[in-house]
C-alpha cells in the first residue's frame, strides 16, 4: 500500500519546489510528505491528516490557481488510495 503514495509524494515534492508557491504552502506540502513517509502511522491516519492540511492550503488566498488545481488532484489521489 505504501507504494501507492509514491505518485502523491512526487506531486507534493513538485509543489514544494515550485518558486511561485508561497512558503507556508511549501511547508505544508513538506509536512504531508513526512506524514506519508512515516512507516509507524496507519494509512487512514496518513490520508486524513494530509487531506485536512491540503484542504486548508487550497483555500489560501495567496495560492496560484495552477497550484490549487495540483493540490485538488493530490487530494483526489489520496482519496482513491484510501478507497482501495
Amino acid at each position: 500500500m505504501e507504494e501507492d503514495f509514491n505518485p502523491v509524494v512526487s506531486m507534493l515534492k513538485q509543489v514544494s519546489e515550485d518558486r511561485s508557491v508561497p512558503n507556508n504552502i511549501k511547508r505544508e506540502c513538506k509536512e504531508c510528505i513526512d506524514i506519508l513517509e512515516d512507516e509507524e502511522e496507519e494509512i487512514s491516519v496518513k490520508i486524513n491528516s494530509c487531506t485536512s492540511k491540503l484542504d486548508e492550503v487550497s483555500n489560501d488566498a495567496n495560492i496560484p490557481m495552477y497550484t490549487r488545481t495540483q493540490i485538488w488532484n493530490i487530494v483526489s489521489m489520496l482519496e482513491s488510495v484510501g478507497n482501495k
